[in-house]
């Protein structure tokens, strides 16, 4: 996971992007998220990911819950991110934690690369 991982998101956007680590210091999940500079009520989660023999233990929603901590703390409501269509995983994931789809996008991120865009309104 870790070449995937964008440096930039844990320097521009310390307050909102957090990682698991093991015991030993060996990556196990993370969340990159940030304020929306458009929206005054909401958050944007862009990427998220833990790795494959640490799935369904529950590390993606206490990553996911810090960052609705963090969220709500500083005055947004809204959290946002999306997903592929086709990703029954993510989807059942997302709305198990309350994310409802707001739509499908056609050709979201280019020809052919639709997306479905979630939502979540927080407590």
């Amino acid at each position: 996971m870790a070449p995937m991982l964008p440096k930039l998101f844990f320097i521009h956007f310390e307050g909102t992007s957090f990682v698991a680590e093991g015991s030993d210091g060996e990556l196990l999940g993370f969340v990159c998220g940030f304020l929306s500079q458009t929206e005054d009520d909401e958050a944007y989660i862009h990427f998220v990911g833990v790795t494959p023999e640490d799935r369904g233990d529950g590390l993606g929603r206490k990553l996911y819950e810090r960052f609705f901590d963090e969220v709500r703390a500083n005055g947004r409501s809204v959290v946002r991110c999306v997903t592929s269509p086709l990703n029954q995983d993510s989807l059942a994931f997302h709305q198990a934690l309350g994310f409802e789809v707001d739509r499908i996008a056609e050709d979201y991120d280019g020809p052919g690369e639709d997306r479905a865009l979630l939502v979540k309104q927080l407590a």
